[in-house]
């Protein structure tokens, strides 16, 4: 498995340097070779550029989280010119939690998407239970040429949703649960150019890992259960993963 090169689209490096260090070294000797430290509020994000800049093979993102939409977003804008952060988010609407007011999560999420296509840089979407003013902010504020669904959890009907606009669906470890059925269908229909994979660690361990600390390095166990749900080989996975997280955030092959 090793032997196969991997992009974990999205994960959460630990605040401690060594500890980052041994997840970054981890993942690259199980053929992870990309990783994207992701932001989720200004201080996150300025954190997640630094340690871009100090370890091969990851890059960086900057965006407030519905979270701590509250917090505003004073501060991001100056991140998003380092030559570290390849794209706007995470960022978006979670009405599952609701720890910031509906109102302020809907504006903080239009005003990252003016960033993004300000900056001309991918945008990347956090979208729970609140799928419907998800797409109806893009559709008013004009969805980002590079979108991606994060962790994406619809089904059938919102991956279509979300195809029809022009973005890409990123899958985590869920893809592997049993209790998934809907979103193994969603991974299946979509187009080998509009899917990558990701581990959202530390959040989410696949199976069989699950209930443990995630980490980078089990995005192949990801791309094992993409690779079940559209009935193609990992390695098939792998590389068309590999090429959309190339052709969206601008990497070199």
């Amino acid at each position: 498995m090793n032997m196969i090169r991997w992009t974990d689209n999205h994960c959460h490096l630990p605040d401690d340097n060594k500890l980052a260090a041994v997840v970054v070294e981890e993942a690259r000797e199980l053929g992870v070779e990309r990783l994207i430290d992701v932001g989720t509020s200004v201080e996150s994000s300025a954190a997640c550029s630094i340690r871009a800049a100090e370890f091969d093979g990851v890059w960086a993102t900057a965006g407030v989280h519905p979270h701590v939409a509250k917090e505003g977003i004073d501060g991001l804008e100056h991140l998003l010119s380092s030559s570290q952060v390849v794209a706007v988010g995470e960022c978006g609407l979670d009405y599952h939690y609701d720890n910031s007011p509906r109102d302020v999560q809907r504006q903080v999420f239009a005003d990252q998407i003016q960033l993004a296509h300000h900056y001309q840089l991918p945008l990347v979407v956090h979208t729970r239970e609140a799928w419907k003013d998800t797409f109806d902010i893009l559709d008013a504020e004009g969805i980002p040429e590079h979108t991606v669904f994060h962790c994406f959890t619809g089904g059938p009907e919102e991956a279509k949703s979300g195809l029809e606009r022009g973005a890409s669906l990123s899958f985590s470890g869920i893809i592997t649960f049993p209790n998934a059925p809907e979103l193994r269908e969603a991974a299946a229909l979509t187009p080998a150019d509009r899917y990558m994979v990701e581990t959202d660690a530390p959040y989410l361990a696949p199976v069989p890992q699950r209930g443990k600390r995630n980490r980078p390095g089990w995005v192949a166990l990801v791309g094992e259960g993409v690779a079940l749900a559209r009935g193609v080989e990992v390695e098939t996975v792998a590389k068309e993963s590999w090429n959309n997280a190339s052709k969206i955030y601008q990497f070199g092959e």
